[in-house]
């Protein structure tokens, strides 16, 4: 009996806490909306499956390696622990994703109208709103948040899952879960979140313009630019460059037609793989001491935010160029231009058809959704060259 009572104290169950149970919780919460409801299904569930793990006790998924006084190892550590430390704190997992990224992106629809690079820049104000929004919820003591942490969450207002996870690793590793799992399930509200503001900001007659086809993109243009975007871009910002040199690279691959099974492995094989680690070193950080707090709280709001005030730029400054503009911009495209590809821009043509169903937008908002990846690199190159200042 003494054996069953002591077996009994040293289980999960006897240890469970209540924090742990509510973040076990969450974890089936985002596995049943990966799953149920196609929210993001390739992160939410293994980030989901990673918080359900990282909160089972004594069963050590995220416990460290310990070493005795002459530094030999005595027990290893857990397997959510390694993932972590060498995928998501180096920053290796989500450059790789986005090597995988760029080889699945195509700068045509961006080069036959250049413009749309204003729409995606201008999606980018979401981010800097938000990090004003959270330094000022700190000013008035709310939630307290450091300069690097607000510039950490700021980032999810490009609507850039593995750019949020990037920057987050490197500055604000304490709130990396929170702001994961926030810029992911925005993400998914994609189709929930930007119609109603794109009905808001536009009148039916402007929702109903319709653009001009596309002229073709050559294949020398489409080697050109990710090489040219890359040294200009690290050039001025180096911050910005192994984001974008890793975007660029997969694009180059992409494009050259030479090197097709790399290519094709970054495409599929590889950035799979990651996806998996990813979603589980994520969830590693879902504990319920580091995510059950005042501050997750306030990075779901600023979230939601920063992510409503992108949209909202991108399609006021469609409707701005169209006041420069001889020919017309549909002012739903700017919406595109944070940087959930190719979500934002199906939405775009979705709202289009809505309003003529005529109107077949999708290659006209990969423009700026395309503009939208670089920008959000961009702007995360800005943050992480100040902080670094």
């Amino acid at each position: 009996m003494e054996k069953l009572m002591l077996l009994l104290s040293d289980s999960g169950l006897a240890n469970l806490s209540w924090g742990q149970g509510m973040m076990i919780l969450i974890g089936v919460l985002l596995i049943y909306l990966a799953i149920k409801k196609g929210f993001e299904p390739l992160l939410l569930l293994p980030i989901g499956m990673g918080a359900i793990l990282v909160n089972i006790p004594e069963a050590g998924f995220y416990s460290a390696p310990v070493y005795d006084a002459a530094g030999h190892l005595q027990s290893a550590g857990g397997l959510q622990y390694y993932i972590f430390h060498a995928g998501i704190e180096t920053g290796v997992f989500p450059l790789l994703i986005f090597m995988g990224v760029g080889a699945m992106t195509d700068f045509g629809p961006m080069l036959a109208n250049p413009k749309t690079l204003f729409l995606g820049a201008a999606a980018q104000f979401g981010i800097f709103a938000t990090v004003f929004g959270a330094l000022l919820m700190s000013d008035l003591d709310i939630v307290h948040y450091t300069f690097a942490q607000a510039a950490a969450i700021g980032i999810i207002g490009g609507a850039d899952g593995p750019t949020s996870i990037y920057v987050a690793s490197q500055v604000a590793p304490e709130l990396l879960g929170a702001i994961a799992v926030a810029a992911y399930s925005y993400m998914a509200l994609v189709p929930l979140i930007q119609p109603p503001i794109m009905r808001l900001l536009t009148t039916e007659s402007e929702r109903k313009i319709v653009m001009t086809q596309l002229r073709p993109v050559s294949k020398r243009e489409k080697i050109i630019f990710p090489l040219l975007l890359l040294v200009l871009v690290a050039l001025f910002l180096p911050d910005a460059a192994p984001l974008l040199g890793m975007f660029c690279f997969g694009n180059l691959m992409r494009e050259s037609g030479v090197v097709d099974r790399l290519s094709d492995t970054a495409q599929n094989s590889l950035i799979n793989i990651v996806t998996i680690f990813l979603g589980l070193g994520v969830g590693s950080k879902l504990s319920a001491e580091a995510f059950l707090n005042a501050k997750t709280l306030g990075i779901l709001l600023l979230g939601l935010i920063a992510f409503c005030i992108g949209t909202a730029a991108g399609v006021l400054m469609a409707k701005l160029m169209n006041k420069v503009s001889k020919t017309p911009v549909n002012p739903l495209i700017g919406s595109a231009g944070v940087s959930a590809v190719p979500m934002a821009a199906r939405v775009s043509n979705k709202v289009g058809l809505e309003a003529n169903n005529q109107n077949f937008l999708l290659m006209h908002a990969m423009g700026p959704n395309v503009a939208g990846v670089i920008g959000s690199a961009v702007a995360a190159g800005v943050m992480l060259s100040y902080l670094g200042g």
